[in-house]
């Protein structure tokens, strides 16, 4: 896992943010973005990626899936060719 691609990442970024606030609190002071950032690829990345690679991929078939039923109708095999052989 590339954790320098990673951190481009909006959301990853949003995730660390609040990585942060929660350890700082734990810690009962700031512990700074860089440290939260270590800890959170090391203890988190790999199941955000993961989640969130699969939760892409959901939505990426189910929006295709959608716009071939809009192109392909759903017809009955006899509507469509006659009569099953």
């Amino acid at each position: 896992m590339d954790a320098k691609k990673l951190l481009h990442n909006k959301m990853v970024i949003e995730e660390i943010n609040r990585h942060k606030w929660l350890e700082s609190e734990i810690a009962g002071c700031d512990i700074g973005f860089e440290a939260a950032a270590k800890d959170w690829i090391k203890n988190h990345a790999e199941a955000w990626v993961s989640y969130y690679a699969n939760k892409k991929l959901t939505s990426l078939l189910t929006s295709r899936q959608g716009l071939i039923k809009s192109i392909f109708p759903k017809k009955k095999y006899s509507e469509k060719y006659g009569t099953k052989l």
